[in-house]
C-alpha cells in the first residue's frame, strides 16, 4: 500500500485587531464592497477566527450579509 503524503498546510495572516473597531465605523447592509471583504469567492462567511473582527462586529456583519441577501443588494 502506498504512504500517502501530505502537502504542508499554509498559514493564514489574522488581523490582530478589528476592522471596524480601528476606524470607529458600523457595518451597514447598503455597504456592500465593505460586506464582500468578509465573504469567500463562494459567499460564505469567513468566520471571526479567520478575519479578525471582535465577536460584537461579528454578529453585526452577519445579520448584515443576511439582510444585504435578503434586498437581492448582494448574490
Amino acid at each position: 500500500m502506498k504512504k500517502v503524503i501530505r502537502k504542508p498546510r499554509r498559514k493564514i495572516s489574522v488581523p490582530k485587531t478589528c476592522y471596524f473597531c480601528d476606524k470607529a465605523l458600523e457595518p451597514s447592509f447598503w455597504e456592500t464592497g465593505a460586506l464582500q471583504k468578509f465573504l469567500t469567492e463562494r459567499g460564505k462567511i469567513i468566520p471571526s477566527s479567520r478575519n479578525g473582527l471582535c465577536l460584537k462586529h461579528q454578529r453585526k456583519i452577519t445579520v448584515n450579509i443576511k439582510y444585504s441577501r435578503h434586498l437581492s443588494l448582494m448574490a
